[in-house]
């Protein structure tokens, strides 16, 4: 095992020696192209104009600097809140001091790392993991793992220390969804608990034995089954006494019996039985199923709380519901289903595609077009009258609206109508390929265009207008002292006043 785990380690120390590689070049190819930049930075001006090669500039859509060198090679920013710098798509580093977050990542999802405060977490490739920090319940907790043969923990309380080696002997601590692991030769022998619930596992999955509060239970799978609970009672929230309904569970030759009763001791008990493929049968006070050929076939399901009767055949592409809840569908050529808060439809499936959720005061409307290809997603707030819009593409542009009213479109878009909420996707890899960005800040009135990694760039705000064109051998700027042209970072001809504005 000790040398699987350094084979290993010598594995994730080549990912990071060729990665680090990869960085250096990209670091050399900044400072070769801040060199040839050197005339533009001596410009007294806070801003620089060098095209590809260097570029700093006022941020558009927030206040602060962003600074892009060596093309789509790297960028930095800074905000009142926010310090960023990035060598894409290798490399982005992230620090928030205000709230003491801190993120990094290495060709991400192969290498990322997050710390807020005192607690991190450092992942490779899913495998590797490495955390700690000092959390409130779990003071100076550490974890290592290397997924899915090795997992540690270690603590100042002992009692929240464990070690596992798959599949010899260990013991897990909340983790893989149970409270609590231990396994000895897995699967020969395991035991886990959830909550009360303890199951000891014999040859896995094929054999277990189960008990917890009013509970007990075995199977012996895939021959048979039983498990049984009784109704207990329970103080809730409110310092109400309520009930919790019992069960009974049976299974016989899996997957083709089964029979069950749950909710037992409670005002909705409900009784189920299926022989598979040939029927199936609920029964509650508040719905009943009933299906020929299950679990393909003809289904009718009468859900008395919802107020509404459902047909299907061959569920779900053949399915007619009347009620408070409407559906028709002809898998896939048609569907049509809503209630009061929702709608889904499609033509052609997945030709076209639309979805409607309302939650007052908030409604959201997206329609799309051959699954990702296009999308337009609509969220407005009937309240504040504030609304969100964003539209994709693919792989051509995205353009996107906020609450604000701030605007940009960028194209291409490779990867941003997949992962729409991905902060890491943006950071990492969206200064690859955009090559034309247009921004709009609807407070202040600014506005920026790029093109090829400012090649071309243009800033406007209601004050002041900056061109620059070809690495910034051409130059343009007006503002409240004037215009002025540029030629090779040389000042052509004399400033010009601007036009008084005529008084009222």
């Amino acid at each position: 095992m000790a040398i699987g785990v350094l084979d290993a380690f010598d594995q994730a120390s080549n990912i990071l020696l060729r990665v680090s590689a990869k960085l250096m070049i990209q670091k050399f190819a900044v400072i070769f192209c801040c060199a040839l930049a050197l005339p533009a930075l001596g410009q007294e001006e806070d801003d620089v104009a060098a095209g590809p090669l260097f570029s700093k500039f006022p941020l558009t859509l927030s206040s602060g600097y962003r600074c892009e060198a060596a093309g789509p090679l790297y960028y930095s920013q800074q905000t009142e809140s926010q310090r960023q710098w990035a060598l894409p798509p290798l490399y982005s580093y992230t620090r928030t001091p205000e709230v003491d977050w801190t993120e990094m990542e290495i060709l991400y999802p192969i290498i990322s790392y997050r710390r807020f405060g005192g607690e991190y977490r450092l992942e490779i490739v899913e495998f590797f993991s490495f955390s700690g920090g000092q959390a409130s319940l779990e003071t100076g907790v550490r974890r290592f793992t290397i997924f899915p043969f090795y997992f540690q923990q270690r603590a100042p309380d002992t009692n929240l220390n464990y070690t596992a080696v798959v599949p010899f002997y260990g013991h897990l601590k909340n983790r893989l969804f149970r409270d609590e692991i231990k396994f000895v030769l897995f699967p020969l022998y395991s035991e886990t608990r959830k909550k009360d619930v303890v199951t000891d596992n014999y040859l896995y999955p094929f054999f277990d034995v189960r008990r917890g509060d009013h509970l007990t239970g075995w199977q012996f799978w895939p021959v048979a089954g039983v498990e049984h609970k009784t109704p207990t009672l329970r103080t809730n929230s409110l310092d109400e006494v309520e009930t919790v309904g019992g069960f009974d569970k049976y299974f016989a030759a899996w997957p083709f019996y089964f029979k069950s009763r749950d909710g037992l001791g409670t005002t909705n008990e409900r009784a189920s039985r299926t022989v598979a493929p040939f029927y199936s049968q609920t029964r509650s006070a508040a719905r009943d199923e009933t299906s020929y050929g299950w679990p393909l076939g003809y289904n009718v399901i009468e859900d008395r709380g919802k107020k509404s009767v459902e047909h299907d055949f061959f569920w779900p592409l053949f399915v007619v519901a009347r009620g408070e809840r409407r559906v028709t569908r002809i898998f896939p050529f048609y569907s049509r289903a809503n209630n009061p808060d929702l709608e889904s439809d499609f033509y052609l499936w997945p030709v076209y595609k639309f979805n409607r959720l309302e939650s007052p005061p908030l409604e959201r409307r997206r329609t799309r077009l051959f699954f990702f290809l296009y999308s337009d997603t609509i969220e407005t707030n009937a309240e504040s009258g504030a609304w969100f819009h964003r539209t994709d593409f693919w792989p051509f542009y995205t353009c996107r609206r906020d609450v604000e009213g701030n605007r940009r479109w960028q194209a291409f878009a490779f990867l941003e109508p997949f992962f729409p909420n991905n902060r890491s996707v943006t950071r990492e890899y969206s200064q690859a390929w955009s090559v034309w960005r247009c921004e709009k800040n609807r407070k202040t009135g600014a506005a920026s265009q790029s093109l090829l990694w400012n090649l071309y760039r243009r800033e406007e705000t209601p004050r002041s207008k900056n061109c620059s064109l070809l690495f910034g051998v051409f130059q343009y700027q007006s503002g409240a002292e004037g215009r002025r042209w540029r030629v090779c970072h040389v000042t052509v001809g004399k400033k010009t006043a601007r036009a008084a504005a005529p008084e009222s």
